[in-house]
C-alpha cells in the first residue's frame, strides 16, 4: 500500500553535462550528453519515493516564472506545494559537469538563498495523512516549525545532511532519523567521531552517516555500526545522496533501520550507474 511523505527543501533546474575532463581557463568544450530536470535534495528524494510506488509532496518554492513549466514538466508524478506561487524571479538554476571517467560532479548553483519562504506561506493542512517528512535545510525556517509540529503529531523526521547550514540546531532537536555526508560539520566538529557525538548529544536515536564509496556508518540503540555500499563502476554520482534519502524514506516504513538502510544503498548505486538523476528509473 502507498504511503505518504512530505519533502521540505530546495527546488532547482538542473542543467546538466557529460563531459570527458573539466574545462580549463578560457576553454569551451563539447559535452557527451546533457539533460534539464528539477534538482535539489529534497526534490530528487520526492521524485525516488514516488517511482518506489509511495505518494510525494514537495514543498518548495517555485514560484511563476516560465522556467516553472520545466519544473513541473519534470515532476509529473509529484504533489507540488509551493510556498512562494508569486515569485517572479527564475527558479534557481544548478549547472553540473559530471566527469566520464570518474562519475564525479562539479556544481554550480543559486540554491536558496534568495528563494527563503516565510512560515506563514505553510499550507494549513499540508502534514495531514503524511507518515514521514524529510527536511534537507535549504527552506530552514519552513523545516524548524515543521519538525516541531511532525514531532508532535508522531510524524517520523528525516534530516538530510549534505551540509551544515545555520539553523540546523533547531530542527535536530526533533528528528528521528539524522542522515548526514561526511561533509556534515556542526560547529566545532572535525572528525566524525566529533559529528556523531553532537548528534548523539540531542537524543537523535538514529544517526547516519554516507561516504560515497566507503562504507555507511551509523549509530543506533546505543551501539556504532556500519553497512557496506554496492561495489559499482559508477557513470555519474550526482543526486546520489537524494535518492538514498528517498529510498531510505520509503523503505523506512516497511521495514527495519538497517534494512532501510542496506536498501536504500542499494538502490542509491543502481542510480550512479546511469546519467543523470532520472535515466536510471527507466533502466
Amino acid at each position: 500500500m502507498a504511503k505518504q511523505g512530505l519533502f521540505v527543501g530546495l527546488v532547482t533546474l538542473d542543467l546538466v553535462y557529460l563531459v570527458t575532463d573539466l574545462p580549463q581557463r578560457n576553454q569551451k568544450i563539447v559535452a557527451l550528453e546533457d539533460s534539464v530536470t528539477a534538482g535539489g535534495p529534497a526534490t530528487n528524494a520526492a521524485v525516488t519515493f514516488s517511482y518506489l510506488g509511495d505518494l510525494a509532496t514537495l514543498l518548495g518554492s517555485v514560484g511563476q516564472h516560465p522556467s516553472r513549466q520545466l519544473v513541473l514538466t519534470d515532476l509529473q508524478t509529484v504533489a507540488i506545494a509551493d510556498l512562494a506561487p508569486n515569485r517572479t524571479q527564475p527558479t534557481p538554476i544548478s549547472s553540473i559537469l559530471v566527469t566520464q571517467s570518474t562519475g564525479e560532479r562539479a556544481i554550480v548553483s543559486c540554491n536558496a538563498v534568495q528563494a527563503q519562504a516565510l512560515v506563514t506561506a505553510i499550507p494549513a493542512d499540508i502534514l495531514q495523512g503524511m507518515e514521514i517528512i524529510l527536511i534537507d535545510g535549504h527552506q530552514m525556517a519552513v523545516g524548524q516549525v515543521l519538525a516541531r509540529q511532525s514531532k508532535a503529531q508522531q510524524i517520523p523526521v528525516v534530516v538530510d545532511g549534505g551540509s551544515w547550514k545555520a539553523g540546523f540546531e533547531e530542527v535536530l532537536p526533533d528528528v528521528d532519523y539524522a542522515i548526514c555526508s561526511a561533509n556534515f560539520r556542526p560547529p566545532q566538529c572535525f572528525t566524525l567521531t566529533e559529528v556523531f557525538n553532537y548528534l548523539n548529544a540531542l537524543n537523535i536515536p538514529h544517526i547516519v552517516i554516507t561516504n560515497g564509496s566507503q562504507p555507511i556508518q551509523y549509530f543506533y540503540q546505543g551501539m556504532m555500526g556500519q553497512i557496506s555500499v554496492p561495489e559499482i563502476q559508477p557513470v555519474d554520482t550526482l543526486g546520489a545522496g537524494d535518492i538514498f534519502h528517498g529510498a531510505f524514506c520509503h523503505f523506512i516504513l516497511r521495514t527495519d533501520f538497517l534494512d532501510a538502510l542496506t536498501q536504500a544503498a542499494a538502490v542509491a548505486g543502481q542510480a550512479c550507474q546511469s546519467f543523470g538523476t532520472r535515466q536510471w528509473m527507466n533502466r
